[in-house]
């Protein structure tokens, strides 16, 4: 189950990876050109995070592993939000610059919590 878990860890850790990087592409056009959008791979890294994630605290449960509800409902909460606004925005060619800040800012502050709240 450990090694289960830790695949899993793995694969989460890409979904972010996907989401932040994409952000921060956009980010060096948003500086050169003045535009940015939503990637095709900020969406797929927000649902690949959505999934593992879910997939990870029902395997740390079948594991009889402590899981903080709270943490979880917070990270849940943020990631709907990111999720929410990228699909929603992903067709168009340009974002406003405080709807593209405010996914970055959520995506930076879910890596936070996933880090610093034990």
């Amino acid at each position: 189950m450990n090694l289960l878990i830790h695949l899993f860890v793995g694969l989460h850790i890409i979904g972010i990876a996907s989401l932040l990087g994409g952000y921060l592409t956009q980010l060096k056009a948003l500086g050169g050109q003045g535009t940015a959008r939503f990637t095709p791979l900020m969406l797929r890294g927000a649902v690949a995070m959505l999934v593992t994630g879910v997939i990870l605290v029902g395997l740390n449960r079948a594991d009889d592993q402590d899981v903080d509800n709270a943490k979880i409902g917070v990270k849940l909460a943020l990631l709907i939000v990111i999720l929410a606004l990228v699909f929603v925005k992903r067709d168009e060619t340009e974002v406003k610059k405080p709807l593209f800040a405010l996914v970055g800012l959520l995506t930076a502050a879910n890596i936070f919590i996933a880090v610093l709240w034990t």
